[in-house]
This record gives structure tokens, C-alpha cells and sequence, in this order.
């Protein structure tokens, strides 16, 4: 981690979830930090996600559908942490032009910005375990068929092969982290469409019911933002994983009914209750599914860390004491 003291970084969706986390921690090692977000309403980025940071960070208001933003951006940065994305699987299927501007195309255009103007640069990329699709065996090892069940999945594929093609053929130092249910502080909770995790929180902080979907028994696995951002800084200082994909995933799967109680149990308030499945979450519904973080545990030494409830926890604590700045 000494190497990131004066390196300048980059991180784009830097004011979202995981990139603010990331952005913490690398201005705590000593990086020259940038993060570049467009601050969509409703994707996840917020001003507060960086507060006490602000001296520490530089915050650059931009979209990464510009080409000529990021040509400018990524000029003299020694590692680039790509996490600028549309991660809503069901708004991905109800505006499927918009989720392809995000994580395709302009994941081309910012490799074209590195290609010509810092062909140098070390780039990790955050994929998503959802280009698996439904899973025909488990755990998810990244040999497992990509097989996407809705536009999101097809177009973070892409963006991803994208990054290792112009390793193969430019030389670029790409690495994609293939991401399971990140969960933890400073995650969007003011719809469920970026995922369930933040949103039976928010339910339980609330004193909510939190609705799951037939008998609650998928199984998922879940890794705290902590461990993630040590995943990504780890790839980012590791040129064994250049031209690498890897997935991060969690300790141990546990079935969503059973998470849904514990979160209750911890937060002292709330229940749970089992819904029928609505029609547009069924289709894209890939049942079981939990994934192995051998291949980077091998190659690099990471592995998760956070115990789930300890996890839990501190995220129930956050929300609890930072509520009115997310909802």
C-alpha cells in the first residue's frame, strides 16, 4: 500500500458507493487523489459520501460520455479506478439506450482517452457477477459461461472486455474485479433499484417491513465495502494482474430470508415478510448464486475478512447516525 504515497489516482463514479470508500482510503495512504462523477440523480453519487475529505480530494463534475472530459482527465494519472456506471438491473431493462451510453460506450471512449493520452496508466475496472447470468454450477468461478439474463449484465461484459482487449492489443495494464453484492456506508438507499442490501437496511433502520420475493431462500453471497476496496487496491499495485479478471466474492452464502432476519435482529426494529414475485423482477431472477474468490486469492493474496454481522453492524450504525443525507 506504500506505493500509492504521491501517486496521482483517479477514480471515476468517485462519489458513489464504492468510490468514495476507495477515495477515503486512498487519500489516508497518500495518494493525489481525483474522483470524477456526474452526480445523476438517483445513481448513487453524493456530495456527502467525501465529507471531511474535502481538502483531501479533488471532486471533478464531469461524464464520462464525454470524450473530450476524459482526455483531459486521465492525462498524468498513474492508476485509473473505473467505477463509473449504471448499476440498476430493472432501469436497465426500462432504459436500455441510456445503460448502454454508461457501460459500454464510454467505457471504449475512456479506454481511447488512455490509449492516446496516457497509454502508462494502471487501470482496474469493476465488473459485476451478474455477466454470469443464471448459474450452471456454483460456486461462480471466472471459467463459468457469460450468459447475461438482462441488459445491464450484456453491456458491463462488454465494458469489461473492452478493457482486457486493449490489454491484449495495446498494452494497457487493465484488471477487472468482478463484484458480488457489495454492501456497507455510503450506499444508495433511497430506492431498491441498485440493489437489496441497502434497501432492507434502510427498511430496518426505519422500523420497516422488509418484502421478500416466494419462499426467501436464494442463496447470495455478500462482501463489505472495506474488503472491496482493498481488492482494488491490491489489483491496482499488482502487475501480475494486468490483463487478469477476477471474482471478489464472500465468505459464505447465506439465504436472503435468513439475512433479512438478522438485519432485523441487529437494528432491534422491523420484520420480515414473504411477497409473491412481481412479474419484471422474476425474469431476471437467477435463483442461487454465490462465486469463488479462489483465482485472486492465489494470484494476489485477497481474500474477504468482514464478518457478516460485524459488517452489518457498522453499516446499520452508519445509516443510523447519517439517515437524513441519504434518503
Amino acid at each position: 500500500m506504500m506505493l500509492y504515497a504521491n501517486r496521482a489516482v483517479l477514480i471515476t463514479g468517485g462519489l458513489g458507493f464504492i468510490g468514495s470508500n476507495l477515495a477515503r482510503r486512498i487519500a489516508d495512504l497518500g495518494a493525489r487523489v481525483t474522483v470524477v462523477d456526474s452526480l445523476i440523480p438517483d445513481y448513487g453519487g453524493n456530495r456527502f459520501n467525501l465529507a471531511g475529505y474535502e481538502g483531501r480530494v479533488c471532486v471533478d463534475i464531469a461524464d464520462v460520455r464525454d470524450p473530450y472530459s476524459m482526455r483531459a482527465l486521465v492525462q498524468g494519472q498513474d492508476v485509473i479506478f473505473n467505477l463509473a456506471g449504471q448499476v440498476s438491473h430493472i432501469d436497465s431493462m426500462t432504459d436500455p439506450l441510456t445503460d448502454l451510453e454508461i457501460n459500454a460506450r464510454s467505457q471504449l471512449s475512456i479506454l481511447e482517452a488512455c490509449r492516446y493520452e496516457n497509454p502508462s496508466v494502471k487501470i482496474v475496472y469493476a465488473g459485476t457477477r451478474q455477466q454470469y447470468g443464471k448459474p450452471r454450477y456454483l460456486p461462480l468461478d471466472e471459467d463459468h459461461l457469460q450468459a447475461p439474463t438482462d441488459v445491464n449484465g450484456v453491456n458491463k461484459l462488454a465494458g469489461e472486455w473492452y478493457h482486457i482487449v486493449y490489454h491484449t492489443a495495446y498494452g494497457l495494464r487493465t484488471t477487472s474485479l468482478r463484484l458480488t453484492n457489495t454492501y456497507g456506508p455510503r450506499q444508495l438507499i433511497k430506492h431498491n433499484r441498485q440493489g437489496f442490501i441497502g434497501w432492507f437496511i434502510r427498511q430496518a433502520v426505519e422500523g420497516q417491513t422488509i418484502q421478500l420475493y416466494g419462499d426467501g431462500r436464494q442463496l447470495r453471497d455478500l462482501t463489505y465495502v472495506d474488503d472491496v476496496v482493498e481488492a482494488f487496491l491490491i489489483a491496482g499495485a499488482n502487475d501480475a494482474a494486468n490483463g487478469r479478471v477476477y471474482n471478489l466474492g464472500g465468505a459464505l452464502p447465506i439465504s436472503l430470508y435468513d439475512l433479512a432476519c438478522t438485519i432485523v435482529e441487529l437494528a432491534g426494529q422491523g420484520d420480515v415478510r414473504l411477497v409473491p414475485w412481481p412479474e419484471e423482477r422474476k425474469k431476471i431472477d437467477i435463483g442461487d448464486v454465490y462465486s469463488s474468490y479462489a483465482r485472486i486469492e492465489g494470484d494476489l493474496g485477497w481474500r474477504p475478512t468482514m464478518p457478516l454481522r460485524e459488517g452489518l453492524g457498522r453499516t446499520l450504525a452508519y445509516y443510523r447516525e447519517n439517515l437524513a443525507k441519504y434518503v
